[in-house]
């Protein structure tokens, strides 16, 4: 298999996120453990508000199908919201469900509790699309784990390091059985995926 395909999507659009910051340290992460990681973050491409009358036949559903469709694994990093997913991420959930069966997903959630519920949520989300999730997710805390746009506690850059790795230890697993299903003839949960001939 060649490199995996991670993409990173940043769920918020504040520039000075410290869901941002996390994710561009796992990304950086990521390409160190040699997987080509494509970041998609909402405050350089917006995604308008979901509307299935409309979605379909927009440029950016357009472009974010492509690179939802080339990526081997998904991960969602967001703020919690109310103990909640933030509307940007949940909308960009919201245009996709068949593109992510049998991917990987892995969660980073910034929250000033545990964000479990955020994890869980986001978990729930990729199982009702037929996706796997990595068990565990990343939780950080504002002005404590994060300081000036920099990680700054050595737990957090631990966790980060660990779900690096298992993205990319599992990542490959996975994907490489899922394209196998795609291709095979067997009966499995990506049959109903596969391209009829």
């Amino acid at each position: 298999m060649s490199n995996l395909k991670v993409m990173a999507v940043t769920g918020s659009v504040n520039p000075s996120s410290v869901t941002r910051t996390a994710m561009e340290d796992l990304a950086a992460r990521l390409k160190d453990a040699g997987c080509s990681v494509d970041v998609l973050d909402f405050y350089d491409t917006p995604m308008p508000l979901f509307d299935p009358n409309e979605a379909w036949g927009r440029p950016e559903y357009q472009a974010a199908k492509a690179r939802v469709l080339d990526a081997d694994v998904i991960v969602l990093g967001t703020p919690d919201y109310h103990g909640s997913v933030s509307s940007t991420l949940k909308n960009f959930l919201d245009h996709f469900w068949k593109e992510f069966a049998g991917k990987v997903f892995a969660t980073v959630v910034a929250s000033h509790e545990k964000g479990l519920t955020v994890h869980d949520q986001l978990r729930t989300i990729a199982r009702q699309c037929y996706a796997w999730t990595i068990p565990y997710g990343v939780s950080l805390q504002e002005k404590v784990d994060v300081v000036d746009g920099k990680v700054a506690t050595d737990a957090l850059k631990t966790r980060l390091e660990m779900l690096a790795r298992d993205v990319s230890v599992y990542g490959k697993l996975l994907a490489g059985q899922r394209a196998a299903d795609l291709a095979g003839s067997e009966p499995g949960m990506m049959a109903a995926h596969r391209k009829r001939g």
